[in-house]
Parts: C-alpha cells; sequence; structure tokens
C-alpha cells in the first residue's frame, strides 16, 4: 500500500462533509480535477472505492463512512499539535477559529474583533456565524476553538465561561406606546414572531411565555431580528429582542420598546471550548477581551435609556 498523506485525508474529508466534487474543491482551494486526483489515489492506496459517485451527487460507501471518523480523528489530533505550539508561546497569536451565534454576532463581533486584533498583532480571527446545535458541532470536530453562545450548554466535553447577562426586550408596533406592558399570559394570547426553528433565542423566548413549541398555535417565524422588528413595525405582530440587539434593529423602525416586570426575561451570554483544548489558557484570555468588549457595548447602550428607551 502507498504512503497515504495528510493532504489526501483533509481532501477525503472535504467532500465526505460536502458530498460535492465542485464545493470541497472550492473549500480546499483547489482545482475540481486535482481533488479527484488526490481521492482516486487514496481509494487506489487502500484498494477500495470510499464513495459512490453519480451524476448529481457523491455519497460514502459503507467503508468510507467507517473510515470518515478515523479521518476526522487524525485530523484533529493533527490541528492539536498545532495549538500546542500556539499554547507554548507567551503571546495570543497564529489562527484563532471563533463560532458566534446569530442573534450575536451582529451586534458584538465588531467590538470583540477590534479589541483582539488591537490587543493581540498577528491574531488571524476567522468567524463562523450559525446556530448553537451547529457551532457545537463543528467544536466537536475541532474545525473551531472556541464558541460565544447563550448558556448552558450542558456538555461535559465543554468548559464554559458565563461572561455577561443581558434582558429581553419587548418590540410592539408605535401605536401600542404607552400602554400597559403585558405579562406573560397575556404575552400568549397576542401574534407573537419568533426567529425560526433552531435558534436558541426562540426557545428562550417559547420559555419565558411558558409556551409548548409543539402546539399548533398563531406564531410568525422570520431568519433574523432585523426581519422581526421590521414586521412589527409593520404592525404584523409582537417580537422579543436581546438588549444587545436594541440600538441596531430599532434605528429605522417605527416601533415601541418596554420591559417587562420582574422576574424580567433574561440570557447568560458565554464561551465554550473543548476540556481538551491545549489552548484552554489562551481561550481565557479571549474570554476576558470578550467580556471587555462587551462592557464597552452595554455602556453605549445605557445613553439611549436617558432617551426614552428601555
Amino acid at each position: 500500500m502507498r504512503d497515504i498523506t495528510l493532504r489526501q485525508l483533509r481532501y477525503f474529508d472535504a467532500l465526505s462533509r460536502h458530498g460535492h466534487f465542485g464545493r470541497a474543491a472550492e473549500a480546499c482551494a483547489i482545482s475540481q480535477p486535482a481533488l479527484s486526483v488526490q481521492i482516486k489515489e487514496l481509494e487506489e492506496s487502500l484498494g477500495t472505492p470510499l464513495f459512490e459517485r453519480s451524476a448529481r451527487q457523491v455519497r460514502l460507501t459503507g467503508f468510507g463512512e467507517e473510515v470518515s471518523g478515523r479521518v476526522r480523528a487524525i485530523l484533529r489530533s493533527v490541528d492539536e499539535l498545532g495549538d500546542m505550539a500556539r499554547a507554548s508561546q507567551d503571546r495570543l497569536a497564529g489562527r484563532l477559529r471563533i463560532g458566534v451565534i446569530p442573534t450575536i454576532a451582529p451586534y458584538l463581533l465588531p467590538a470583540i474583533i477590534g479589541r483582539l486584533t488591537r490587543d493581540h498583532a498577528g491574531l488571524d480571527i476567522r468567524v463562523r456565524e450559525t446556530v448553537t446545535p451547529k457551532l457545537i458541532h463543528e467544536l466537536e470536530e475541532g474545525r473551531l476553538d472556541t464558541a460565544i453562545v447563550a448558556l448552558p450548554i450542558s456538555e461535559p466535553a465543554f468548559t464554559e465561561v458565563a461572561l455577561f447577562s443581558e434582558e429581553f426586550v419587548l418590540v410592539r408596533p408605535k401605536t401600542d406606546e404607552g400602554k400597559p406592558v403585558p405579562n406573560r399570559e397575556a404575552l400568549r394570547e397576542m401574534r407573537l414572531l419568533l426567529l425560526e426553528e433552531g435558534h436558541c433565542f426562540r426557545d428562550q423566548a417559547l420559555s419565558f411565555c411558558a409556551i409548548n413549541s409543539t402546539l399548533p398555535r398563531e406564531l410568525l417565524d422570520g431568519s433574523s431580528l432585523t426581519t422581526l422588528v421590521q414586521m412589527v413595525s409593520a404592525g404584523i405582530g409582537v417580537t422579543l429582542i436581546p438588549e444587545m440587539a436594541v440600538p441596531v434593529e430599532t434605528r429605522s423602525a417605527s416601533v415601541a420598546l418596554a420591559r417587562f416586570d420582574a422576574p424580567r426575561p433574561k440570557r447568560t451570554i458565554g464561551m465554550i471550548w473543548r476540556k481538551t483544548t491545549p489552548l484552554a489558557g489562551q481561550l481565557a484570555h479571549v474570554a476576558d477581551a470578550v467580556k471587555a468588549a462587551a462592557g464597552v457595548g452595554v455602556g453605549e447602550r445605557r445613553p439611549g435609556a436617558e432617551q426614552g428607551r428601555p
């Protein structure tokens, strides 16, 4: 059997994830013919096909499925060698892959990236924005170093570090300004606009309202907080948004904001990373930087409260 190269394993992993030669080649930044040649050589080295090829799709064979898990473990171990080298340095440098959920990314990322790049010259920050389940999966597989999410995650393989808490704000049409703030029982009877399935913020809003997500009711879903707020502005219903989103999302919307009576709904924002990562010490410094960046954001938001904002 010819020697199997690390490059072939990375190409195999990309093709198994994307199920398409063109997309896998693009992800690996090589040409499709070059990828095909490497995959073919890998199959010849192993003496058996790894993929079933059709005109529209590429699918792992049974043997390919078995190989896939081992290959990802190998690649994760190789990546951890680089992490160990970075961990041995006195300063934070090199590649840092951060995952962020969509209800945080637009509002805190500019401050976070600005602070990290200012304090750590040479840091190569790569951001992945997606929903929590995908971030957890990619973190488990070693494709991310850390993620900024709503806690708790309650995954035994992860370290969780709480950073700060923030309240949820009620957004309703401008015509409702000055009206009594509905309690959770009254909110259940209103047309509530929520993020689509998969967003943890949706689940948190449903939990506050004590709404069973499996029961049919008049809920309208949106793909982003921007969409929800604009729908409220059009008089379609009401929604909840996190406090950090208020300055951005309500700037050009004709809506009224209100805070709930105690106990107010809120969420805890934190960072998670694998307990086995050699970068734990460096990631703790990143957590401090994120917390400091969020502190600046909170300070900037409070003047809005004095001008009629919640």
